[in-house]
């Protein structure tokens, strides 16, 4: 199956899904323009395109179909015109810029579907933020008419917000006054922790649903610059001259993006590096990843010419459409294995490629798609099980999958040791791919205990069997021969059997041991907290906020707060 040519929700059997793939020519929200290193993303939302029926997305209001399009658009840039050094989001309607997540979809939708959509638009403004830190891809709002909600959340994400001083144009966040929620992709937290908004100010902001004008918004760091609507055109060129001369991208040939093969079935998600079995009944989803069957291409040139086939991009690409797919679409399925199969060899070499070439323009981006994939694992709401059986290559990038995961077991064979299977640490797993919280897996599994990680380095390339890797709290357990499928089935049957909504406030709250970030703050506190209001009946009861908005009756507030 071509993904590129399926449309955003299609058929499989009885069952609809959601398609993450998509392509410029299939665009009906965003339009985009390269003009040299600068890119233009343009927001015109088409009111009758939403990806599911029942409501129209006025205002430039967008749901997930409009999300799945802007993912697109900025992979595009990244490896299609790395010559792009300063992205300029606008608006394409007169008066409105964007008036965020579109309140009648959030009123029709599941829970379920509405906490997925919050977490992969949160997921996208996050990869904004990565680009600008790690690639030098620099971002500009350029705000002209009303920038509201997840509009304004998007401005947020970018480095720069320039907003024309008309008397009409606002920026607001008014989920509290006007619908009984957060800001759910990050505004709140940005708005303090990345804008420095004082607090106090932050209040008024966040509970006046008429927003703010561009004199104030400025005054209170809520806006960049702005300027009157005969100079706004020069004070947005002034903006990306400046993000310019910020930019570490240095270009190069751009590579297509061609639609990703893969076959779903009623078994799972079938792709080149990696496969996806599901078992419905044990709800449970095996991951296997397969190391590279060659030595992948080590040279720039050859890199170059491999283009979107160069295996790690590949994986990247692979890995990022099952995490989506299996999270939207898979909901019952609480329970992810991950295995990996192959020569652990081919990983450490593709590692080196990836560190010897690590300032070519499309190794940078590639490793860029596999931090920011990783990161998906982190916060999804699911059980993770690494499993180090026979036949595992878990080492270097293939071992970050098993640190993201809730516990890691591992294969002894006492009597065989030549066969166990083992571990390979490589300097992938020491600053290559940070989580969310800044810090590298290692780091925070070992609560940045410097001594161990230390320790760690110096054992680099080696192989490291079950009780070597169980002495250095590189797994959890290492059940022998004799009790492993025994343990491994009961374990997973317990798993199987315990509230999914404790296990996902538990795991999520385990996961990021120690100092928070920005991006910590986002998942913990407007994740989880945005989860637990929007099954508040002042928000989605028949008298919620949510409920009524648009009718023209007032939400019914229970004035408990608890």
């Amino acid at each position: 199956m071509n993904a590129m040519t399926e449309p955003l929700l299609f058929k499989q059997g009885d069952r609809e899904l959601v398609n993450f793939a998509t392509h410029p020519s299939r665009y009906r929200h965003w339009s985009l323009a390269v003009e040299g290193d600068v890119a233009r993303l343009k927001l015109d939302i088409d009111e009758d395109g939403g990806i599911k029926p029942g409501y129209k997305l006025k205002l430039n209001s967008y749901d997930l179909g409009v999300d799945i399009e802007l993912h697109d658009a900025l992979n595009r840039v990244r490896f299609e015109h790395p010559q792009v050094k300063v992205v300029v989001f606008e608006s394409g309607k007169e008066k409105i810029w964007c008036s965020g997540a579109n309140i009648y979809m959030l009123g029709l939708s599941t829970h379920a579907w509405k906490v997925n959509f919050c977490k992969f638009t949160n997921e996208t403004r996050n990869g904004l933020e990565d680009s600008s830190r790690h690639d030098g891809l620099k971002s500009l709002a350029a705000v002209t008419g009303a920038c509201a909600g997840g509009g304004y959340e998007l401005a947020l994400a970018c480095d720069r917000i320039a907003m024309v001083d008309d008397r009409a144009s606002t920026v607001s966040l008014p989920e509290v006054p006007l619908l009984g929620v957060l800001p759910g992709t990050g505004g709140l937290t940005r708005v303090t922790d990345k804008r420095k908004v004082r607090r106090d100010l932050a209040d008024i902001f966040c509970t006046t649903s008429e927003g703010v004008r561009a004199d104030r918004a400025k005054d209170w760091k809520l806006v960049d610059s702005n300027a009157k609507p005969q100079q706004f055109a020069q004070l947005v060129d002034a903006e990306i001259a400046a993000l310019r001369a910020q930019s570490t991208r240095s270009g190069g040939q751009g590579i297509e993006l061609p639609a990703l093969e893969r076959t779903v079935d009623d078994q799972g998600y079938h792709y080149e590096t990696l496969d996806v079995q599901i078992d419905r009944a044990a709800r449970l989803a095996t991951i296997t990843v397969t190391a590279p069957k060659a030595a992948i291409e080590s040279t720039p040139d050859a890199i170059q010419a491999a283009g979107a086939t160069w295996w790690p991009l590949r994986f990247a690409r692979e890995l990022d459409d099952a995490i989506l797919s299996l999270r939207a679409n898979e909901l019952e399925i609480g329970t992810w294995v991950i295995k990996t199969r192959g020569d652990a060899n081919r990983v450490m070499h593709m590692d080196a490629v990836l560190e010897q070439h690590k300032a070519h323009w499309l190794v940078r981006e590639t490793t860029g798609a596999l931090r920011r994939t990783l990161a998906r694992l982190d916060v999804t709401s699911r059980s993770l099980i690494a499993l180090v059986d026979e036949g595992s290559c878990f080492a270097g990038t293939f071992y970050e999958l098993a640190l993201a995961c809730d516990r890691i077991y591992m294969l002894d064979l006492p009597d065989a040791p030549d066969a166990a299977p083992a571990l390979h640490l490589s300097p992938a797993n020491f600053g290559r791919y940070p989580v969310v919280n800044g810090l590298t897996r290692l780091q925070t599994r070992f609560n940045e205990d410097a001594q161990t990680i230390s320790q760690l380095q110096g054992l680099q390339d080696s192989a490291l069997r079950a009780d070597q890797a169980l002495g250095l709290g590189l797994v959890t357990l290492t059940p022998d021969d004799i009790d492993w499928d025994d343990e491994i089935r009961v374990m997973l049957e317990e798993r199987a059997s315990l509230s999914p909504d404790a296990l996902t406030g538990m795991e999520a709250s385990l996961r990021f041991p120690g100092k928070e970030t920005m991006e910590t703050r986002v998942f913990a506190r407007l994740s989880a907290w945005q989860n637990w209001i929007f099954i508040r009946p002042n928000a989605v009861g028949e008298e919620g906020a949510l409920k009524l908005f648009g009718t023209g009756k007032k939400a019914k507030f229970d004035w408990k707060r608890i």
